[in-house]
């Protein structure tokens, strides 16, 4: 079954040899990654810098975690402690898991639909290289004056007002990360509208299709809030306004509506995608379709709708009225519907499915429990009164890295593990990837389970320093989060590195039996052009006719 017809082009070509004419047109060397406008390309630059990103958070996040590791003052002081929890933030969510997904977009999309690349390849890599300086600027921001911004990553004012100049350069590397993820997000909605191939109706997309779809939406939606909300916190420090400070008539709390009705809809930009990597995973090992397909895409449009009327749940403590505490805390427990709906998919497709474990499915299968377990700590933070007593406490943190880490990292382990083999034309080594999950499971949940208890029992968030009650379950999450650290450079240098190689069984065009979906009607490695002629679709838009 071959990945495109055997037809003629517009030239009375024969579209083989049509293929053949291009192949010239690959660039090579440097010349090919710096000018890069291939989907696939772009797609791998975007994960190498989130990986490179995410190695860098995950430093800073080890050094939070010696600082830890007992009472008292060892390894950093206060100050330095503030800035590693609030770069640790901010490069783990705009430098790694954005970019991660953003990656998987850029190389799957035009796979999924049938396309021939991305509409605007130009600004695709324009969005891309972007990063680059941002990157640098968040980084190097620890080698200024002062040190790195130390504001908190949801940079509250009026901390942000008194930072020193490195709280610019985090301002402007956060608009020029912005604007990629809005240049990004127009190229996936254009692309994904206007490219697939004939037969491909909206409601035969891919899961990972819907889900990103509507993720670009949400972008273009709230990242101009985002920069709205430092734009006012950098005139603020330098020009004179006072929208933050009360003595000038402004209004701290101000800045957190905003950054808040930014940050919730941002949270799902975060899971969204990895809802639709989940969804192809657990369809093609359990060798079943996916139950209720039509709810599905429902219940992820129904979750970005509700996201933009949740906002103030992260403000139970700022002294709104109780009229307005009641809403929002309804209003969040509303959006736990549609993302149980999803849950309960995944679990009625498994069932009585063929099932087969693979790295992949574990992952996938690992993802949905924790998840679901971040989902349930975060269904009972919605309720108002129990959210004021565990209010920046490790009950949070505990939440939110179940949802973050436990979520986005763990679909994007899944999902390169599923998808790796297209990539690279080579399988991974099937015991290595087994041993990268159960490593990384048990270490995740040995660091993060008994944040809970910590902040049960009333243990605030960023502080360096820590009475003797909470000494034992410290030390157990330190330990869990090196060896957590430990497992991702294990997955780097004996999984990703050897695929990138070309070292490996050769894998076949469709390496898992049950996979569905045009991009495994294409050899693997996946040809540098493909679709060149839109492949003609079978009814369920998931296999190629010829």
């Amino acid at each position: 079954m071959s990945a495109v017809l055997p037809s003629q082009d517009l030239h009375g070509h024969d579209a083989h040899d049509h293929h053949d004419d291009h192949a010239h047109h690959q660039p090579t060397g440097w010349r090919r990654w710096v000018y890069a406008t291939n989907h696939k390309d772009i797609g791998t630059l975007y994960m190498l810098f989130s990986f490179a990103m995410f190695i860098v958070g995950g430093i800073l996040a080890l050094l939070i975690r010696a600082e830890l590791f007992q009472p008292g003052l060892q390894v950093v002081n206060p100050e330095l402690f503030n800035q590693l929890t609030t770069m640790h933030g901010l490069i783990m969510v705009f430098g790694a898991i954005m970019p991660a997904f953003v990656g998987f977009a850029n190389w799957m999309l035009p796979l999924q639909i049938g396309a021939s690349d991305m509409a605007f390849a130009r600004m695709n890599n324009f969005s891309f290289w972007l990063l680059i300086p941002a990157g640098i600027m968040l980084v190097g921001s620890f080698f200024m004056p002062g040190g790195a911004p130390a504001a908190g990553w949801t940079l509250y004012a009026p901390l942000t007002l008194q930072m020193g100049p490195s709280m610019d350069a985090g301002i402007f590397a956060m608009h020029i990360m912005g604007a990629s993820s809005i240049m990004g997000a127009i190229n996936i909605i254009v692309t994904i509208l206007n490219m697939r191939a004939p037969g491909m109706t909206l409601m035969k997309m891919p899961m990972f299709v819907w889900t990103w779809l509507i993720t670009a939406y949400l972008l273009i939606a709230v990242m101009p809030v985002l920069a709205g909300a430092i734009t006012m916190t950098l005139t603020d420090r330098h020009f004179g306004t006072t929208f933050f400070n009360p003595a000038g008539g402004g209004d701290p709390v101000m800045y957190q509506h905003i950054f808040w009705f930014f940050g919730h809809p941002e949270v799902y930009i975060m899971i969204l995608p990895a809802f639709g990597i989940i969804s192809q995973i657990v369809t093609a090992f359990s060798r079943k379709r996916l139950f209720g397909y039509t709810s599905m895409v429902y219940a992820v449009a129904a979750i970005a709708i509700l996201s933009f009327i949740v906002w103030a749940h992260h403000m139970f403590t700022t002294g709104m009225p109780v009229t307005g505490q009641l809403f929002f805390m309804y209003a969040t427990m509303l959006i736990s519907v549609p993302t149980g709906v999803k849950v309960f998919n995944w679990v009625a497709t498994m069932w009585r499915g063929s099932m087969t474990f693979e790295t992949p499915m574990l992952f996938a299968v690992g993802f949905i429990f924790v998840f679901t377990m971040g989902g349930f700590t975060g269904l009972i933070l919605s309720v108002a009164p129990f959210d004021i007593q565990v209010q920046d406490t490790y009950y949070v943190v505990a939440h939110f890295h179940y949802v973050l880490v436990a979520g986005s990292l763990f679909a994007l382990f899944a999902g390169f593990y599923y998808w790796s083999p297209k990539w690279t034309g080579v399988m991974y080594n099937e015991t290595r990837g087994k041993i990268h999950f159960w490593w990384s499971l048990i270490a995740f949940n040995v660091t993060f389970f008994p944040m809970h208890f910590l902040g049960l029992a009333g243990m605030p968030r960023r502080y360096a320093d820590y009475p003797m009650q909470f000494a034992d379950f410290n030390m157990i999450a330190s330990i869990g989060a090196f060896a957590f650290g430990i497992a991702q450079v294990y997955f780097f240098l004996f999984i990703v590195v050897p695929v990138m190689r070309g070292k490996g069984e050769k894998a076949g065009q469709r390496p898992w039996e049950g996979a569905e979906g045009l991009e495994w009607e294409v050899p693997s490695p996946a040809p540098f052009h493909t679709y060149e002629t839109p492949p003609k679709l079978d009814a369920t838009a998931t296999r190629v006719i010829g």
